[in-house]
């Protein structure tokens, strides 16, 4: 694989930038399991569409409390909208608070520039109502 290189201080390297892979909007929580060991349960459908893979860090955002935190994503039953908070995370959130599932990539700084993230937006029952990016 070759590597391309950028310039800074008139110097040649290699830099990697932090960007956003793909997020599902407006995720409603469907259930909370405080004594499970931890992570977050996404329906195997949504995981698949945004591209997120199991056991993928992911940063979430409560738009109902404010609350941000990390965990990793686990695969839910196909088809049925779950979104379940586990282990400490249960305490972050309760069913009906609305997510914002965030997974995030390193890329060459040279081909930032146009980057699409992946983005799904959903809507009161976790049903995909519009997606974006590649």
């Amino acid at each position: 694989m070759m590597r391309r290189t950028g310039s800074f201080a008139g110097t040649r390297v290699f830099m990697l930038i932090h960007l956003l892979k793909s997020k599902i909007h407006r995720a409603r929580v469907t259930g909370a399991n405080v004594n499970y060991e931890g992570s977050l349960t996404i329906a195997a459908d949504l995981m698949k569409r945004a591209g997120f893979l199991s056991y993928e860090r992911i940063l979430c955002g409560n738009m109902a409390n404010g609350q941000r935190f990390e965990t990793y994503a686990i695969p839910g039953e196909e088809r049925s909208g779950a979104i379940v908070l586990n282990g400490a995370v249960a305490r972050l959130g309760k069913p009906g608070d609305i997510l914002t599932i965030m997974t995030f990539t390193e890329v060459d700084a040279v081909d930032a520039t146009g980057w699409q993230p992946r983005v799904l937006v959903l809507d009161d029952r976790n049903a995909v109502i519009a997606e974006r990016g590649t």
